[in-house]
């Protein structure tokens, strides 16, 4: 049976009801199972529900009528979930965001130096007062209560929580209370003054710094300066994508499912310089899969890998590195190969040594600054355990590759390590796989034996050399895990996994699913999950779940 034709005007009915009723529901949801009509009113939780639905139905039509290319749309919608990811996380809760946050308003005031006896405006001090950094991790609870059930006593902890609830109808607390705690009239009073932080970058900061300025000059208080500040991030994050969208000659659905997936997002609406390092990551995979390498693209690769050296420097050297993958017949730009790689690898050399001097030469009234991790760390005595240890050293890395699921089963591991959303967990792996299908739908040819090889081996060094950068620099001398490896250091090497899975999988599976489709496909799809990213760690943060501790 076939349905009768609709008109655009009845379609546009259609879809706004549908969306109307998906809100409906949903809040419903929310109000059954996170007791949510206890604490707001039930008709403005629908109400609101119902709003954002329409809106990104509204904003859906516009971009799918007005945007034109592919490179277009999919910006458009990175900066529009990208938008929602701001908003969603509450202030300070993206890696070292504190500290970011500090050194981006210093420089957004005409800072450019470092002291650390300089203070910030009393507005500041309210700010960091109230939201005193990884929210989750600093406000877990942990001890020993009444099972409601048995009556018995048994061990509860609240980690992974950002809700707690102490006893069955007692006081919710949440990131709420932050905000309250941040408009408190004689909370603002007592705040303690705080100074700069041991923060000695300029470059990478000055979007975020742009931003808040912009907030600033709108007459926004330090509140305001942050989501400013996460929108300028945003918008260069934005602008890398799109070069990188444009400038792609094959497999552009599974440069867009990198780019807009939760977790690119999450650090992309931050005030993390982790922004632009992505999105130059993206870019130069970008460039290296064209066929053709004039001045414009070895240009464009060169400035990227200098950056990223700037931002994190040495090991990004290695960036420089597969413009070798470039055949002789596909480089057209001028001098050599390996002279611009050598020119890379001394520009980026020159530019951190200069960032290191500028650093050092501007740096004032500063203390000795201690080893981060404390006196276990020390980068010289691992080195010399490592090198004494090489099998020892394998196992570590191993294991600790599989106790976090090769990371690629953390990509809805948020905040500071402390927010697992385990749906985007679970469904990660799943879109970088329909992204890898989607971009086997390109007929080109594929990269070929050289690059695909060159950076099949890229990635294995590269990750290594993440891992053991991490646990040279950042863990404790001998210890069996390392410490600290995100998510967000792999998400580049996801990438390149699915550049070279997808012309295996064409050649498998023979996909009758044309480019143009599959490239239209993949927008709507990719969006849509991200969105859910967002509407997701909205509700972890903001309407549960809620743990409650029976006291």
């Amino acid at each position: 049976m076939r349905l009768p034709h609709l008109n655009k005007p009845c379609k546009a009915l259609l879809a706004a009801v549908l969306a109307a009723a998906a809100g409906v529901l949903w809040s419903y949801f929310w109000r059954v199972f996170f007791y949510l009509d206890s604490r707001i009113s039930p008709l403005t939780v629908t109400l609101g529900c119902v709003a954002f639905l329409e809106v990104c139905l509204l904003a859906a039509v516009l971009v799918r009528r007005f945007a034109r290319g592919f490179a277009n749309k999919g910006a458009v919608c990175i900066f529009l979930c990208g938008l929602l990811f701001v908003f969603a996380n509450p202030p300070f809760q993206a890696p070292d965001e504190t500290d970011h946050y500090l050194r981006t308003c210093a420089i957004s005031l005409g800072r450019f130096d470092f002291d650390a006896s300089r203070t910030y405006p009393e507005d500041v001090n309210a700010l960091m007062n109230a939201f005193p950094g990884a929210w989750v991790n600093a406000h877990t609870s942990a001890g020993v209560g009444q099972d409601p059930d048995t009556g018995e006593q048994q061990a509860y902890n609240t980690a992974g929580y950002a809700l707690k609830q102490y006893g069955t109808n007692g006081r919710i607390e949440s990131v709420a209370d932050s905000f309250a705690a941040y408009r408190d009239p004689a909370a603002r009073a007592s705040a303690p003054a705080v100074t700069e932080p041991v923060s000695f970058l300029i470059v990478p900061f000055l979007p975020g710094a742009l931003g808040m300025a912009a907030g600033r000059a709108l007459g926004l208080g330090a509140l305001g300066w942050l989501y400013a500040g996460r929108i300028g991030n945003l918008l260069a994050y934005t602008l890398l994508c799109w070069l990188a969208l444009r400038k792609a000659d094959k497999y552009r659905p599974a440069f867009l499912c990198i780019m807009i997936l939760p977790m690119s997002l999450f650090m992309a609406g931050s005030l993390s310089y982790d922004a632009t390092l992505l999105g130059c990551y993206y870019l130069m995979l970008a460039l290296l899969t064209r066929e053709t390498w004039d001045n414009e693209t070895a240009g464009t690769y060169a400035a990227a890998c200098i950056f990223v050296n700037i931002a994190k420097p040495y090991l990004n050297l290695l960036w420089a590195l597969p413009v070798l993958l470039v055949s002789a017949r596909q480089w057209k730009a001028k001098g050599r190969r390996w002279q611009w790689v050598l020119a890379m690898l001394a520009g980026a050399l020159a530019a951190t040594m200069l960032v290191e001097w500028y650093g050092t030469a501007f740096r004032f009234n500063y203390p000795v600054i201690e080893r981060q991790g404390g006196s276990t760390v020390n980068g010289g005595q691992q080195l010399a355990f490592v090198l004494a240890n090489p099998l020892r050293t394998l196992a570590v890395f191993w294991g600790t590759l599989t106790e976090n699921d090769f990371f690629i089963g953390q990509l809805g591991l948020f905040g500071w390590k402390d927010m697992p959303i385990s749906f985007l967990s679970l469904t990660g792996p799943l879109m970088l796989f329909a992204a890898a299908l989607l971009a086997s739908a390109d007929k080109a040819p594929g990269l070929g034996r050289r690059r695909s090889a060159g950076l099949g081996l890229f990635a294995l060094v590269y990750g290594v050399g993440a891992m053991a950068a991490m646990y040279i620099t950042y863990t404790p001398v001998g210890m069996v895990r390392i410490v600290g490896l995100q998510t967000r250091y792999f998400l580049a090497l996801y990438l390149i996994l699915l550049l070279l899975a997808a012309p295996a999988l064409r050649r498998g599976l023979r996909p009758a699913l044309g480019q143009q489709k599959a490239e239209s496909v993949s927008v709507p799809l990719f969006a849509c999950y991200a969105v859910l990213g967002a509407v997701l760690l909205f509700e972890h943060y903001f309407v549960g779940p809620i743990y409650t501790i029976h006291l």
